[in-house]
């Protein structure tokens, strides 16, 4: 049963979200005239948050998945009481405001992520979800639970349609997190036209059968069946599946049709709008009694639930200090390293970069209890793995996840714990395999988390699997994307330099591949050279008359190939670039000093793309063509990557 207030503040999220898009003429009123009750019956009846206290661990996240409903959550958040006043919302899609096109986090308060692809929020959600799991399990006590709220997911169609939701929904069904809650506006209609047109699966067997509880609530406007609903979630031991049959577009003249997804009504389809739903007030006006009822039922229901929190969390603290102390640690990430008992390595040892990072993030692992991961079904391969045990229903104190081969889903869920905060998390896999995970990745560069993702086998030396699983553009893909860290360290001390990198990083994505061969460990190669992206590894005098600039397994042939030239009378400076990214960000004057403009005999050497060679050097040695299935032994020879043959390249430079 739909109270007349409950009416009033629906159709005053629909006006507004249309009078938005309508100033704007830019957006999509279809979702918020469908969705409202939904948003609505959810805000005021479960969902915990401070809107003056954005950050409250234990506030309900709550995920736009479909993120081109972005009016109306701006609409919701308004009312609120987040600091999204009615001229923000007149300043919907405009330069510069507090309410871009599609959910930005950083950006709008109470945004807990960036969306907009579909699939990535509710992939992204279910890393939210692992994340309370497992801090929930490591911190509560009896009454005393710091970390006790729900995850909360509006998606449509298109969300349940991209592969990356249904790699993440088996993987959540798996884990049985039943603290998320995905809710599913389902109006039979997406841009093209009816669903049934290019999907005709039963959505509530499927996510069944993938570990899930399913509600189905017939009438979307029914907020009394969606409290319902949600209510039986909350008590269920599965994530759940809640399917709203929603009408798209409800009370315009299009409703029901494609025709209403993602223009804007116009002022003569508002007007019938308002006829038609009874709301006679005009743009942008908010009756009193809604914001009271949103005050209530929101605002300050969800302050006081923080209060209490606090509260407790004080006796908390009293009565497990230490455990107080430890959850500190973990929130706010200030825990010391002791590298005593790192691994150490020699000049003159050889172990594939792969092995090492591998054994230097165990010591991470062990040091850092907030460290949390693992790899794509690889880790005998990609040597990644979280410490004590296996994350999973029976044993949830276990930190290494097992994702099985979910790629798309797990640069999501690494993104998505990152993102709920207390735990520091990565994810692994083969390096020609980030194309699966390239959106995730892009996300997290774009929302400015601290992602860690590790990939192995970064070359054609990959060799007998062949061109399949041959990176050749995949250094490129990644080096072009803003705010993301690609480091490709040579060595073992370069691997240290990486992993400090990425586990201090705070605002930039961090992107680490690893070779499959081995490599030998080179004198004066530089832990922290690697946070200056680019260093002097060798060079014999400060007469050098050219410059050879390399990374990862090809650095210690670029050295090679330096001292061959020397022979015949040439001065090299070899310069080790493991991440262009970071040397980029480095003083004009460090730029100059590394690679010196008045030198413009330069030659780039790596085994992949030469693309982004070229903004540092003239001349590039790489790899434009696909692999080939061969022994590694062969690569370098057919490649032309041998001191011989690099040699004899540089002295053909003009």
């Amino acid at each position: 049963m739909v109270k007349n207030i409950d009416n009033l503040c629906i159709n005053t999220i629909r006006l507004l979200g249309v009078e938005m898009i309508n100033k704007a003429n830019s957006g999509h009123p279809g979702i918020v005239l469908g969705s409202a009750p939904i948003v609505h019956t959810l805000f005021t009846r479960h969902i915990n948050i401070d809107t003056e206290n954005t950050t409250w661990w234990d506030r309900d996240r709550f995920v736009l998945s479909a993120g081109h409903g972005s009016a109306m959550l701006y609409a919701l958040y308004h009312l609120s009481g987040y600091d999204i006043s009615l001229d923000d919302l007149k300043e919907f899609r405009q330069y510069n405001s507090k309410t871009p096109g599609h959910p930005e986090y950083r950006h709008t308060p109470g945004v807990e992520m960036t969306t907009g692809p579909l699939g990535q929020g509710f992939a992204t959600a279910v890393g939210m979800a692992l994340a309370e799991k497992y801090l929930a399990n490591h911190f509560n006590r009896e009454i005393l639970k710091p970390f006790n709220h729900y995850t909360y997911v509006l998606c449509g169609d298109g969300d349940l349609q991209e592969g990356i939701a249904q790699e993440a929904a088996s993987f959540a069904g798996h884990l049985q997190l039943n603290k998320l809650i995905v809710l599913f506006d389902s109006n039979d209609i997406q841009l093209d036209g009816e669903v049934e047109l290019a999907n005709t699966e039963n959505m509530g067997a499927k996510f069944e059968a993938m570990g899930w509880n399913y509600e189905l609530v017939r009438d979307g406007n029914d907020v009394d069946a969606i409290d319902e609903a949600i209510t039986r979630a909350k008590n269920s031991l599965k994530p759940t599946l809640i399917e709203v049959k929603t009408v798209i577009g409800y009370g315009s003249p299009d409703s029901g049709s494609n025709l209403c997804h993602g223009k804007p009504l116009g002022v003569e389809n508002t007007k019938k709008l308002r006829e038609n739903l009874n709301y006679n007030y005009a743009p942008f006006e908010v009756p009193a009694e809604v914001y009271d009822f949103y005050k209530e039922n929101v605002t300050l229901r969800g302050q006081n639930a923080d209060k209490v929190w606090s509260e407790n969390l004080q006796v908390y603290h009293k009565k497990y200090t230490e455990l107080y102390n430890e959850l500190t640690n973990f929130m706010f990430n200030s825990f010391n390293v002791d590298y005593t008992n790192f691994p150490t390595y020699k000049a003159g040892d050889k172990e594939s970069t792969r092995k090492i990072l591998g054994a230097i993030l165990d010591e991470y692992s062990r040091q850092i209890p907030s460290l949390i991961g693992g790899s794509a079904d690889l880790t005998p391969s990609t040597f990644v793995r979280g410490a004590d045990g296996n994350f999973e229903p029976k044993f949830l104190t276990g930190r290494n996840i097992r994702f099985g081969v979910r790629e798309h889903a797990m640069g999501a869920i690494v993104n998505g714990i990152n993102l709920h905060g207390g735990l520091k998390s990565f994810g692994s896999g083969f390096f020609v395999f980030s194309d699966y995970m390239k959106p995730a990745i892009r996300q997290a560069a774009l929302m400015r988390i601290p992602s860690i993702f590790i990939f192995s086998h970064d070359t054609v030396c990959v060799g007998e699997d062949g061109p399949t699983h041959e990176p050749i553009e995949h250094f490129s893909m990644l080096r072009s994307i803003p705010n993301c860290n690609v480091i490709r360290p040579a060595d073992a001390n370069e691997v240290y330099g990486a992993l400090d990198s990425a586990i201090n990083s705070v605002y930039t994505p961090t992107v680490i591949t690893t070779s499959r061969q081995g490599l030998p460990v080179l004198e004066n190669t530089d832990r922290n050279g690697v946070k200056l992206g680019a260093y002097v590894l060798y060079q014999t005098n400060d007469k050098f008359d050219g410059i050879i600039i390399s990374s990862g397994s090809e650095l210690s042939i670029a050295l090679e190939t330096a001292k061959l030239l020397e022979k015949d009378g040439y001065s090299i400076r070899v310069v080790s670039m493991p991440s262009p990214f970071a040397f980029d960000n480095q003083p004009a004057e460090y730029q100059e000093r590394i690679l010196p403009s008045s030198c413009q005999k330069r030659f780039a050497i790596e085994m992949g793309a030469t693309m982004p060679w070229y903004k540092y050097a003239r001349n590039v040695k790489g790899i434009d063509t696909f692999g080939i299935s061969a022994p590694i032994s062969v690569m370098h020879e057919h490649f032309g990557f041998t001191p011989e043959k690099l040699a004899a390249d540089y002295k053909n430079i003009k």
